[in-house]
């Protein structure tokens, strides 16, 4: 056959295939065509057969050998394709058939990506239902919530913030997009504050029903891009957790048992406890999370130091538990009190210590921290529970650290 004829054919099949001819299409495969002859954008038959909703022939065409992820030029597949024209039959027999439901085209559009983009609550929905990644970004950084918020499509914002939520604390639009670091969609949310879809008064230190502000939970995360949005938007970095709240982000407890210090437990968890920590801000989060970059941040900004929950508990408190060395290091530095007490009096060093945290020990020992302060419970620091190691020699009379 000659190059023109073959053309001709090639061309003819591709028209039959948007058309949606099944026999016209099974006909010039029995001829001899190519089941991947592509046009010049390297669009197949499946490729078209799938934008037009032709579910009988993308049958046709999968069941004799057209791969499910073969890709155009622009790394678009047939469940791309069938995505963003909504065609939600197409989409459900590529899935079926295997096709990669979080693939990415060459600027990172997904095809949950291209279903928000254009309000096809179906497609959305079916995706998300079977495993569609709602985190992955375009190379541009937007997520299928942002392009949504971006294109007023108030359905599909609805429908990815529920999913995102499913099962879990449920937490504003806001809050979401501070989780993931998400700074496009934060971005649209602060400049669409109205839309009640996205739900009402979404204002930038608008707080859960637990007292967190978005910037508590960017600092918890270490999203030090979304914190730094939010904060160039008037969020308060000396924001505290409301004194009607009872979140025990951070717990100090101390118990004895025939008179030794028995407990120092610290717990996450978004419940209520005994001891409150009310008075938690963001700079306490990020300390206590170890995200050096957002504690920075947060210094520059104005954090206060010398804030304390109600039980006392500081920034350099909460990094010391943690080990978090350069936490501790941003802290000092800033002129955090290297003795600084809770009501029970227990210094930083005291935790330290007592968690066998010998690079913050020694570095609190460094900045000339009191190796002999005493806590209410009449205890020095803990030797016993901070063991020398071979390379580390512990003075019990000054608590002095050497290493050889």
């Amino acid at each position: 056959m000659s190059t023109l004829l073959r053309s001709d054919s090639n061309a003819s099949f591709l028209r039959a295939a948007r058309a949606g001819n099944l026999d016209k299409v099974v006909e010039y495969l029995k001829g001899g065509i190519d089941i991947n002859t592509c046009n010049q954008n390297g669009l197949n038959a499946l490729h078209l057969a799938a934008k037009e909703g032709h579910v009988g022939l993308v049958q046709e065409l999968l069941g004799r050998g057209s791969s499910v992820d073969s890709a155009t030029k622009k790394g678009n597949t047939a469940l791309h394709i069938a995505s963003l024209a909504g065609q939600a039959e197409v989409v459900k027999v590529l899935v079926k058939e295997g096709a990669n439901i979080n693939a990415q085209s060459q600027n990172g559009f997904t095809p949950l990506y291209m279903a928000a983009q254009e309000n096809h609550i179906d497609v959305v929905k079916y995706l998300l239902e079977n495993g569609a990644n709602q985190s992955t970004a375009t190379e541009d950084g937007f997520t299928p919530l942002a392009v949504a918020l971006q294109q007023g499509h108030n359905q599909a914002v609805a429908i990815l913030l529920e999913n995102d939520t499913k099962g879990k604390v449920r937490l504003p639009a806001l809050h979401i997009a501070a989780r993931k670091d998400d700074t496009k969609s934060a971005a649209l949310l602060l400049q669409n504050d109205h839309n009640a879809d996205v739900q009402s008064k979404m204002m930038v230190n608008r707080t859960t029903e637990s007292g967190f502000t978005p910037l508590h939970i960017a600092a918890h995360y270490g999203n030090v891009n979304v914190a730094t949005l939010l904060l160039n938007r008037g969020a308060a970095v000396d924001f505290t957790i409301d004194a009607k709240t009872r979140v025990s982000v951070s717990v100090l407890s101390i118990s004895y048992h025939f008179g030794f210090l028995y407990s120092l437990s610290w717990h996450l968890k978004y419940q209520s406890q005994n001891i409150s920590n009310d008075g938690l801000t963001p700079l306490h989060c990020a300390a206590r999370s170890g995200h050096d970059q957002v504690v920075e941040l947060l210094l520059e900004r104005g954090a206060p130091l010398l804030a304390r929950t109600k039980n006392g508990l500081s920034p350099l408190h909460m990094a010391a538990q943690g080990d978090h060395v350069e936490c501790v290091k941003h802290l000092l530095q800033h002129k955090a009190p290297v003795d600084d007490v809770t009501l029970d009096y227990l210094t930083a060093l005291h935790v330290a210590a007592h968690c066998g945290h010998y690079r913050v020990t020694k570095l609190l020992l460094d900045k000339r921290a009191n190796p002999n302060a005493r806590a209410l419970v009449n205890l020095l620091i803990l030797l016993s529970s901070f063991p020398p190691t071979r390379n580390h020699k512990i003075n019990s009379k000054h608590l002095y650290i050497e290493s050889e």
